[in-house]
């Protein structure tokens, strides 16, 4: 039997979030020893051509990319290196799965700033739905018990980011095709981090026992030629799933398909136990069924838009 188009669409989409889902577990494993700003920029300048090569591909020129919009790009770009440092930075402290499942509030947040900035309307459904799932995100940070650490609120401070940036590319959307938003954001990614690098990169600043505070604040480390190839790797990981994402929401129904990138969810759980040997306690996994369940309905009733970029 011939798939139908949108079974195209889920699964690139789905073979996309297992290519990005790598991506987190390598940068986990380099957050002991390096700094962050150093694996983005080995990242961004990897990622750089095969970004070209998918603005070519999509767009069937290059010079998307140099159209009057290109600084709105580029401070977007901003807005998703902010939300995406958030998250690496919790992601050096917290279990993989918990980190994933509060960075995946984002449509939480996407209606929420439509609603309250934006001045749309949005169903009662929708709403419930956001105040729910938030009502989860305290069963997986557990606020004012033994274990919180400030850092949990990382990742969220991520998925505000993140839905700020995705609805500035709803406006920018209008004017400026998808790859070259993904070429910026890029460009943004390497300038924030090679002024990062010129902060920290010296190592004067380092010591920080804290491991999101490490990351962040460690100087460069000469790396042997795995590690490098690993940092490497990001940037061609990036791009190739970004390429599958895109592919995926031009041929198929955003509605149809992006409840499915919460199988992220099913590799952050994998990933975590193989390599860390974590696994979310029960009221954990309570939290996170309600995120995401929160998150499934704000999107089948708002068409929010996917929450994996970069």
């Amino acid at each position: 039997m011939q798939t139908t188009v949108t079974q195209r669409g889920i699964l690139a989409l789905v073979l996309g979030i297992a290519i990005f889902s790598v991506q987190d577990v390598i940068l986990k494993l380099l957050s002991g020893d390096y700094p962050l700003h150093q694996a983005m920029v080995i990242r961004s300048l990897t990622a750089l051509p095969f970004h070209l090569a998918i603005v070519w591909w999509f767009d069937g020129r290059l010079s998307t990319i140099t159209t009057p919009g290109w600084w709105k790009m580029l401070a977007r770009g901003l807005l998703n290196f902010v939300a995406y440092t958030a998250y690496y930075l919790g992601l050096a402290y917290l279990p993989l799965a918990d980190t994933i499942a509060l960075f995946f509030t984002s449509p939480l947040f996407i209606t929420l700033t439509a609603v309250l900035v934006l001045r749309e309307r949005a169903n009662p459904a929708s709403l419930v739905a956001v105040a729910s799932g938030f009502a989860g995100v305290l069963l997986v940070v557990k606020p004012g018990g033994n274990g919180f650490d400030l850092a949990a609120l990382l990742p969220i401070l991520g998925a505000l980011g993140y839905a700020l940036s995705m609805i500035a590319a709803g406006r920018l959307g209008r004017t400026e095709s998808a790859a070259a938003m993904a070429f910026w954001g890029n460009i943004c990614f390497l300038l924030c981090a090679l002024v990062l690098s010129a902060i920290y990169g010296s190592g004067a600043h380092a010591g920080a026992s804290h491991p999101s505070l490490a990351f962040l604040t460690r100087g460069w480390v000469t790396p042997p030629m795995t590690d490098l190839l690993l940092m490497a790797s990001c940037g061609m990981i990036a791009a190739v799933g970004l390429t599958l994402l895109t592919y995926a929401y031009r041929i198929a129904p955003s509605s149809s398909i992006a409840p499915f990138e919460y199988s992220f969810m099913f590799w952050g759980v994998l990933w975590g136990w193989l390599f860390w040997d974590n696994i979310p306690d029960p009221l954990a996994w309570v939290g996170i069924a309600v995120i995401i369940g929160a998150g499934m309905i704000v999107i089948r009733k708002d068409e929010a838009p996917a929450a994996v970029e970069a």
